[in-house]
């Protein structure tokens, strides 16, 4: 599984093509189109080229991805992960790390993990996936394949959660050490890119298994979309969530500026109050946010609780603690999650502020 290595002259618009010692990739317009994406992002979130990790599972997109970045970044660690969930598992990480190797890499380090079974075992091993290249980066970013069609799938599932604009923001480009350059590269694209290099991904059996709810969105649910409404849908469905995002970045910043707001108004109430109320700094001003708009009281609300300590945090526990405010008939608080072992974490109305106390 080793890169074709092409000759042609390097292209001038493409930085990095002649450095010297560097390889020279076939300039196709998939090489050149996933390319100029990992340029774009580390000119944008690195500050230009640097040391990056690239997270390799030896898929066409993770592949496409490391081929780029070795050409775009000045050093290039792989990070192959063994969830060690099918026999052979161990050989195609090791083949993937060959491949990272002979891309250029300078290092390719194989990552088994052990994957629980708490939430499902998409989830479960999500999670062990993120913690092994959470610990091995080495303070690097790690660059993840998610492509636009990825972004698509993502944008749907939160749809169905039906949970407000933020459950399909889908995938942004890059939170910290999280980077995503290909999210406006097709999947085709990738495996494009892997057949003009000559490289032969792997097909993880996982990727069609149709008892994954995304998997069955990539191959039943999206191509109806496409049938049905003309084309188009997953380009449409990824700018969608840029949008959002954009506008969600506007209205948290004005949301931060409202929390610091109520919290200081919440501070100007009598020594009795604070004292009854907890005097920990931890309270808000019920009559700040009752005059505030919706999207902007509840996304001080959600900020609140995080900061608070509450977790898992769901569009009901949102509804009713904004309820406290908007809503007042004299109920009682409301239990968000979090707390210790041996009480919860409850958010309630007292003297006119909302409070976030253990009981």
């Amino acid at each position: 599984m080793g890169p074709a290595v092409g000759a042609t002259p390097p292209d001038p618009g493409v930085p990095g093509a002649s450095r010297p010692g560097r390889r020279r990739l076939p300039e196709t317009s998939a090489v050149l189109e996933v390319r100029r994406a990992v340029r774009a992002w580390s000119g944008e979130f690195a500050g230009g080229s640097g040391v990056v990790a690239v997270a390799l599972s030896g898929g066409a997109d993770s592949l496409a991805l490391t081929a780029a970045a070795v050409i775009e970044a000045d050093s290039v660690d792989a990070l192959i992960v063994d969830h060690r969930l099918q026999s052979g598992s161990a050989e195609v990480a090791a083949a993937a790390a060959a491949a990272a190797l002979a891309l250029g890499c300078r290092t390719a380090r194989v990552l088994p993990v052990r994957v629980g079974v708490d939430g499902g075992m998409e989830a479960a091993a999500r999670r062990a996936r993120y913690s092994a290249l959470d610990t091995a980066r080495d303070g690097h970013p790690v660059l993840l394949g998610h492509t636009l069609d990825d972004q698509a799938e993502t944008v749907l599932l939160g749809l169905a959660r039906g949970s407000g604009g933020r459950s399909i923001h889908g995938m942004a480009a890059y939170t910290e050490p999280w980077g995503r350059p290909l999210l406006g590269v097709r999947r085709a694209v990738t495996r494009q890119l892997c057949a003009d290099l000559g490289l032969s991904p792997h097909e993880d059996p996982h990727n069609s298994a149709p008892e994954f709810t995304r998997v069955r969105l990539r191959c039943e649910v999206l191509p109806l979309l496409e049938e049905v409404l003309g084309g188009g849908v997953a380009p449409a469905l990824a700018r969608t969530a840029e949008q959002l995002r954009e506008d969600g970045a506007v209205l948290d910043a004005l949301a931060g500026e409202l929390l610091a707001v109520a919290r200081c108004d919440a501070d100007s109430l009598d020594a009795r109050a604070r004292a009854d109320a907890g005097g920990d700094g931890s309270t808000l001003s019920v009559e700040t946010l009752a005059t505030a708009p919706a999207a902007l009281r509840r996304r001080v609300i959600r900020s609140w609780l995080l900061a608070g300590g509450a977790k898992a945090l769901t569009e009901k526990h949102l509804r009713a603690v904004d309820a406290l405010v908007t809503a007042w008939r004299g109920q009682g608080g409301v239990a968000v999650g979090g707390g210790s072992p041996r009480t919860r974490l409850v958010a309630a109305r007292e003297h006119g502020r909302l409070t976030l106390r253990e009981r």
